[in-house]
């Protein structure tokens, strides 16, 4: 496996967003989408369907040729990666507000390695703080086709 160089985190005060409308804010740094993630994400959600689960029958019967995460263990792992990456200063708190679109476009094998980048694509004021509205893309490490894609909207209170 390749040795990981962890990326700088970027560091905006929330009243400096604005600026970044548009424009790629932050990159995580990489992060490993172990077997052993995969069964904890199975028991806290509850979905314990082989091809998640089961890697003698997945290497097996899967097209895959091994387990694949979980689609929402892929979109669960967005808020470390966003906050690995990334620091609003000047906020008390932050909340999911939710998501506009969704998809997995690619699975992401056991073992694998993803990423994410993130777009500030709108920015809207709000009563004590400002509603964000995130293009994540989240890359898995030597594959051209993303494993997610969604638009994802946050709230930053100050």
């Amino acid at each position: 496996m390749a040795e990981s160089v962890a990326m700088a985190k970027t560091r905006i005060h929330i009243d400096d967003l604005g600026q970044w409308v548009g424009r790629e804010v932050a990159t995580s740094d990489w992060l490993d989408i172990t077997q052993e993630r995969i069964d904890k994400f199975a028991d806290a959600g509850g979905d314990h369907q082989w091809i998640h689960v089961d890697p003698e029958r997945a290497a097996r019967e899967s097209p895959f040729g091994r387990t694949i995460a979980h689609g929402f263990l892929t979109l669960a792992v967005l808020s470390k990666l966003l906050g690995d990456s990334l620091e609003i200063a000047g906020k008390r708190m932050g909340i999911n507000y939710g998501l506009n679109r969704l998809r997995f476009p690619s699975p992401v094998p056991s073992g694998a390695r993803v990423r994410a980048r993130f777009v500030l694509g709108a920015l809207e004021p709000l009563e004590g703080g400002v509603q964000t509205t995130w293009n994540v893309t989240v890359e898995r490490e030597g594959e051209a086709k993303p494993a997610l894609v969604a638009e994802w909207v946050t709230r930053h209170h100050r």
